[in-house]
């Protein structure tokens, strides 16, 4: 059923019911999710309210689409429809807390921020450190977001060691027999559940951090010394690298930095060890470049995720330029074989199908990887292939179907490869 078969007012009634007054209303012009017009907006207080709006969804046939904070939406494949936007925003604040245990239980709501500062008071961190620090806990979740600290501790896949999930028929589950729900929901877009809680790993925030710096010239360098970073009894706690390409708006230079963390000699001694290793002009500083942990694309560009063996990983950079036909801005976790791609939003069809199929193709003969369009114009996305060839995971698609067979969690979205 679409969201014309229904009556506006029984579905703002139901979903004023669910939320509280004031927190349902029939969307408005800029009620959109990347360029799709949704119905209505709903925004439950906690984890039942979000369960009975989904209970009613479910009764009347509606699609709905989870958000938080909304930094990512535009992120992958755009949804075919949204009847209800479902805004978990309300779902704030860190329900349990055990530094002994490393564990922490919070709401999907929450903003990351806020979680770093209610964390830093027992002297403990979400390892996180994300490029979009206006996310939400349940959107970092949803994307399997990460940024330089994956080196050590992983993505969230790795990381999220519970979670609750509101199914499309509006239950609340923990789990689901013969599948691992909590790295399953981790990069699926919300087109399994909607999240309201998760349990992540916390850390202990470490008493000295120092980052080596130094200027590389080209992506087979870069690989060089990543090698030799890894290859050795350093242990670094993250290595990233920023090629700025040839449409970068300032005059950087390349870099390529790692990060130690620990107690102050400790760290002392490995950075500058490494800073020896590195050679070329390498120093230890303090502060991180101001490049690290952000994205290389801004708020118009089109950007593309690569990720593969990390030894491979430059292989792709250089056909990427090839296909482009000059450098372009690469930045991301070299010494795990993740990087992101900036692209001018002029960007033709023609010219971005190229660079995937060849970013593509030399994954494909180099082990495997994978090359995904994260976000573009949506005429773009509609004349090239998102996600690349390759089928969902088995274990994927069944879960999908189990958990939402009718297809109305995120309709369209696909799960992160």
């Amino acid at each position: 059923m679409s969201r014309e078969a229904g009556s506006a007012v029984t579905v703002i009634e139901a979903l004023t019911e669910a939320c509280g007054p004031d927190h349902a209303w029939e969307a408005g012009p800029a009620d959109t999710v990347d360029g799709v017009p949704v119905g209505w907006v709903a925004e439950p207080a906690d984890a039942e309210g979000v369960a009975a709006v989904l209970r009613f969804t479910a009764t009347e046939g509606l699609s709905v689409l989870a958000t938080g904070a909304g930094t990512k939406l535009d992120w992958g494949v755009p949804p075919t429809h949204a009847d209800v936007l479902l805004d978990v925003g309300r779902l704030t604040g860190v329900l349990a807390l055990d530094p002994a245990g490393h564990t922490a239980t919070i709401a999907a709501g929450t903003p990351l921020r806020a979680l770093r500062a209610a964390l830093l008071r027992e002297r403990r961190r979400l390892p996180l450190d994300v490029g979009s620090p206006a996310a939400t806990l349940g959107g970092v979740l949803a994307t399997n977001e990460a940024g330089p600290l994956r080196h050590r501790f992983g993505t969230p896949r790795d990381l999220v060691t519970a979670v609750q999930v509101a199914l499309d028929e509006g239950s609340l589950a923990r789990s689901v027999d013969g599948f691992d729900l909590p790295r399953h929901v981790c990069g699926s877009y919300g087109t399994l559940g909607v999240v309201t809680e998760a349990t992540v790993r916390i850390e202990p925030i470490p008493a000295s951090r120092a980052w080596v710096i130094r200027p590389v010239s080209t992506p087979r360098e870069v690989q060089q010394l990543t090698e030799a970073l890894v290859a050795s009894p350093l242990d670094p706690a993250a290595i990233e690298a920023d090629l700025p390409g040839s449409t970068a708006t300032s005059a950087r230079p390349a870099e390529l930095a790692a990060l130690f963390e620990g107690d102050e000699a400790y760290v002392t001694h490995r950075a500058e060890s490494a800073a020896k290793l590195l050679g070329g002009g390498a120093t230890v500083e303090p502060l991180p470049p101001a490049w690290w942990g952000r994205y290389p694309f801004g708020a118009d560009d089109v950007a593309l995720k690569i990720w593969g063996r990390p030894t491979e990983l430059f292989a792709v950079v250089y056909a990427l330029r090839d296909a482009a036909g000059a450098p372009v801005p690469v930045r991301g976790s070299v010494g795990l074989g993740v990087a992101h791609v900036a692209l001018p939003d002029t960007t033709t069809p023609d010219r971005l199908d190229g660079m995937l199929t060849a970013a593509r193709t030399v994954l494909m003969a180099r082990g495997g990887g994978g090359c995904t369009l994260l976000r573009a114009p949506l005429d773009l996305r509609e004349l090239v292939e998102t996600h690349g060839p390759e089928p969902l995971p088995a274990s994927t698609a069944r879960l999908k179907l189990t958990l939402d067979p009718e297809d109305r969690l995120a309709p369209g979205r696909l799960p992160e490869p």
